[in-house]
């Protein structure tokens, strides 16, 4: 007798370098992969982001989005580690995911809610230690790198 199939959602962290030259800034977003207990394919990514750069960096508060990347650009980024979630948790994401999407007026902040905090929020949902010191607010890559330390249970490697 064949046993059911095992569902699984594992949510991968990841940063982006990103240089002022290639006209994207460093960025973190997670991907989230795998099968629902009902059989649902998941396969999509989150990360948030100002939909104006320079409104973002001038003047304090701008319009916010969800940004979603393409499997190209997902190809070329740092995977820092996976954590596997249950469907329940992965449903606690998505309305996460959407909450910060659908916030009214002006939601992205460079200080206060950037990548690096909404993918913070996504982190500790999924029982992650991942607060945001002021040295990280504009470093995905050495913020995730953070994370990795205050998380053992990872046993994750540091991306250079």
């Amino acid at each position: 007798m064949a046993a059911p199939a095992q569902a699984e959602v594992d949510v991968s962290f990841h940063s982006f370098n990103g240089s002022v030259l290639w006209g994207r800034y460093p960025h973190t977003f997670v991907v989230m992969r795998g099968t629902l207990d009902d059989g649902t394919r998941i396969d999509e990514n989150f990360g948030f982001s100002a939909r104006n750069s320079a409104e973002a960096i001038m003047s304090g508060p701008a319009a916010h989005m969800i940004l979603t990347e393409t499997p190209e650009t997902i190809a070329d980024t740092n995977r820092h580690f996976t954590v596997t979630v249950s469907d329940a948790t992965y449903r606690r994401l998505r309305a996460e995911v959407i909450a910060w999407r659908d916030y009214p007026g002006k939601y992205y902040d460079l200080d206060e809610r950037n990548c690096i905090h909404f993918v913070a929020r996504i982190a500790q949902l999924v029982g992650l230690r991942a607060d945001v010191p002021s040295e990280y607010l504009r470093r995905p890559k050495a913020w995730l790198n953070y994370v990795i330390r205050r998380n053992p249970q990872l046993h994750a490697r540091e991306i250079d």
